[in-house]
């Protein structure tokens, strides 16, 4: 692979290393992602399609970043494993492609080696996606405190005990156990991603068993990827590992319902 080319298992990991480098990632391709990517000035980008999801979420950044000139596309989620770079390398095949990607000859069904090949002679963007700021914050649910962060990257050691409701998907990032969550909460929940290959979109859920932290996803059809606010309103619990079974967690039960009511 070429040296202009970066390799992010998450595109909250990126720095002034990206600049003006092509970056494949397995982040979603949702607007959070796109805005670091254009914050980031990457010449161009591509991410996981995560499902695409509820408004088509999941690819919604790849789009975006056409009004500033930026070709960017997404690997299906079913080819690869998201939160991989690696897996994207070995099996990714293209699901989505703006029009700046498909005037460089990138289309879907192509395998993410030869789009990144074609994503060489991506011009450079013109313009900046305006920032978004995450968001982190706490609502009261049946007199419980929620935390909601679009990011699961927004979660802070000193949340120890917290209910957390992530905006992220639910693989392990890298498939490094560690990554799972950064603290010992009491439960937590994340956006499944459509399942995926080998169904890594709910992969966090086993290692946070393994911590005794309570842990669901949500289907993606039920809520938009990278907003959390969305998982908490029409989220439906679409996985859960053992310790949030023995509360009362079901397939297809409102994640607020559990949350308001099962939740010990």
């Amino acid at each position: 692979m070429s040296t202009a080319l970066v390799t992010l298992d998450s595109i909250t990991d990126a720095d002034i290393q990206c600049k003006g480098k092509v970056v494949l990632s397995g982040s979603h391709g949702g607007m959070l992602p796109a805005a670091i990517a254009s914050q980031y000035e990457m010449r161009a980008v591509v991410l996981n399609d995560a499902g695409q999801g509820q408004n088509n979420a999941g690819v919604a950044g790849i789009l975006a970043l056409d009004t500033i000139g930026m070709a960017a596309a997404s690997v299906a989620h079913s080819s690869c494993h998201i939160g991989s770079s690696q897996s994207m390398l070995e099996r990714g095949v293209i699901s989505v492609a703006n029009q700046t990607a498909l005037a460089l000859g990138i289309e879907p069904g192509q395998s993410v080696v030869r789009a990144l090949e074609l994503l060489q002679q991506a011009p450079h963007p013109t313009a900046h996606l305006p920032p978004i700021t995450e968001a982190r914050q706490h609502v009261d649910l049946a007199g419980k405190q929620i935390l909601l962060c679009d990011s699961a990257s927004l979660v802070k050691d000193s949340d120890i005990d917290a209910i957390i409701v992530a905006g992220s998907h639910g693989a392990l990032i890298g498939n490094d156990p560690a990554r799972a969550l950064k603290t010992k909460a009491r439960f937590a929940a994340f956006n499944d991603a459509g399942g995926g290959l080998d169904n890594i979109g709910i992969g966090r859920l086993a290692a946070l068993e393994q911590r005794g932290i309570a842990a669901v996803t949500y289907s993606h059809n039920s809520a938009e990827i990278g907003n959390a606010a969305s998982a908490l309103a029409t989220g439906q619990i679409s996985a859960f590992n053992q310790r949030a079974g023995n509360m009362g967690a079901v397939t297809g039960m409102s994640l607020k319902q559990f949350l308001s009511y099962k939740l010990s």
